[in-house]
């Protein structure tokens, strides 16, 4: 049996590894960062760990809204399109490479991350 994408990344250690250091590239990013001006980070850090553990094939902790419903806000009053989707998808290759996550997984994951583009954009 293969294993999921979230055991050949490294598990648990290496997916909080790349939320931390992602939403550290998020937060120093002029193109992205007003997004979270009024958020809890530890709060969004610890759901994004349960959501990308989830989508990676990863125990299943999430019990947030789905995409559609957690981004809308973000659609409407704040213009989040695909130029802020691309940005976030770059600024997640940055911390994996960082990390010296494989190519080979950087773009699986980032196939993964395609798929959920029209529902966080509400298409």
């Amino acid at each position: 049996m293969t294993a999921s994408l979230y055991e050949r990344i490294g598990g648990k250690d290496a997916v909080n590894a790349a939320v931390d250091r992602f939403y550290e590239i998020m937060l120093a990013d002029e193109r992205v960062k007003h997004f979270f001006a009024d958020t809890n980070m530890d709060k969004q850090r610890q759901h994004q760990k349960n959501f990308v553990s989830v989508a990676l094939g990863g125990p299943n902790n999430y019990d947030g809204r789905d995409m559609r419903e957690g981004h809308r806000h973000l659609v409407e009053k704040l213009g989040l399109n695909d130029s802020h989707f691309d940005a976030t998808v770059e600024n997640l290759v940055q911390a994996l490479q960082e990390l010296n996550v494989p190519e080979n997984l950087i773009a699986e994951l980032g196939a993964v991350l395609e798929t959920t583009r029209n529902d966080v954009l509400c298409r």
